[in-house]
């Protein structure tokens, strides 16, 4: 194995420069802010957890854990969701904490994928999780807060689509009885978005042409609340059933915050059947091409901590909205002191004013060499001025020396 590169670094990571630092954090701070206003209090877990407890809870593939043993031969992961991780909270230290518990995050969060995939093995998440309310209307809320969050991100122009595990499952098990094997393979298209191949499949099968045409029928399943109508058509499964019953009260809920606008119901469009249990969603930006956000209900997962309850929530892929958003439109007000070392404490106290008034301040001490800079960077554009690559809206020279150069 050859040894990495001075400047090399593990596939999947990369490093932020200051500019796209501001950027993540302007996003953080007011999606959190936008969050506490809807009533959810932030909270922070470990990076690290146990396979057993966690890593074994998580929504991830085995494969895709990245796995360490401690001191003591103990298998750890890095926490590849917020979701199993705070389940472990609401089941320990706040089992005594009464239903419903609202809950906001932000943090990073590592997944193993294969190199050829480009996809990155560390990124950011924001979001909720609201645990102890099984109505439509607590689905309803995370969806519309999902839209206030990304909104608040600065995300110009997206679109939610909206799913249900319920239907597909009672569906597939009316359609194709003890099919267990042509049922993932079909659902694995589906999850994949992989269209052509799930006609492919339904090709494959040994049953009849009206069964095939009911199974593809599903592909237009996508649009408003006129969808439910045509799903309930096509099965007569309780499950099914009870599912577009559940997404109809969901979208009521939408249409009384006023938010259809941004919805569709897209019966295609499922979670990892192995996880979600309920109602599922995903968001995507009009200048991508892959979700910024998703989420949907869980209400099997407090159960592996010892506090059976319903749950639902969503994640911000923040690290894809860096890709999406403008830059902010108020910038950060820099001031550009010059003294002379005479003047150091006078410069050093105007520079800690400003400072408690929220200015940025860079202190300078007065020499040759600084004045040859500020020489060649004396053409002010729209009120800033350039100094050693960095834009300053003000200019100010303490000192003698300094004064007279001014």
């Amino acid at each position: 194995m050859t040894k990495p590169k001075v400047f090399e670094k593990p596939t999947g990571v990369k490093d932020y420069l200051p500019h796209a630092v501001s950027k993540l954090r302007r996003i953080e701070r007011d999606v959190l802010a936008c969050m506490r206003r809807w009533g959810y209090e932030q909270i922070m877990t470990p990076t690290i957890e146990y396979y057993d407890t966690v890593g074994v809870a998580s929504a991830t593939s085995d494969q895709k854990l990245f796995k360490l043993l401690n001191q003591r031969g103990t298998t750890i992961v890095l926490r590849s969701d917020m979701t199993a991780p705070i389940a472990r909270v609401v089941g320990s230290l706040l089992k005594d904490e009464r239903f419903p518990i609202r809950l906001s995050y932000h943090g990073n969060v590592f997944r193993a994928f294969e190199e050829e995939g480009g996809r990155e093995a560390e990124f950011y998440q924001t979001g909720v999780e609201l645990v102890g309310d099984a109505s439509p209307e607590a689905d309803a809320e995370v969806i519309a807060l999902a839209i206030a969050s990304l909104q608040a991100a600065g995300v110009p122009s997206f679109k939610i689509a909206m799913g249900h595990v319920g239907f597909l499952n009672g569906l597939f098990s009316e359609t194709l009885p003890g099919l267990e094997s042509e049922q993932e393979a079909l659902k694995a298209c589906l999850l994949q978005r992989d269209h052509v191949g799930y006609r492919d499949e339904i090709r494959k099968l040994s049953v009849d042409a009206a069964r095939q045409r009911e199974l593809e029928n599903i592909l237009r399943l996508r649009g408003g609340k006129d969808v439910c109508a045509q799903a309930l058509e096509l099965s007569a499964n309780e499950g099914a059933r009870a599912a577009i019953g559940h997404l109809c009260e969901v979208w009521d809920a939408l249409e009384a915050y006023g938010l259809q606008e941004h919805v569709l119901i897209d019966l295609t469009m499922i979670g990892d059947f192995s996880y979600y249990t309920g109602m599922t969603f995903e968001g995507y930006a009009s200048q991508l091409g892959f979700p910024v956000v998703s989420g949907g209900r869980y209400d099997n997962l407090l159960a592996q901590f010892g506090r059976p309850a319903a749950a639902t929530g969503f994640a911000l892929k923040t690290t894809r909205i860096l890709e999406v958003v403008g830059d902010a439109a108020e910038e950060e007000t820099r001031v550009l002191i010059v003294y002379d070392e005479s003047e150091r404490k006078a410069a050093f106290a105007d520079a800690r004013h400003r400072r408690s008034q929220g200015q940025s301040v860079v202190t300078e001490s007065f020499s040759a060499a600084n004045v040859e800079g500020l020489k060649a960077s004396r053409e002010f554009k729209d009120g800033t001025f350039s100094y050693k690559g960095k834009n300053y809206h003000g200019l100010v020279c303490i000192g003698k020396e300094a004064e007279g150069w001014v």
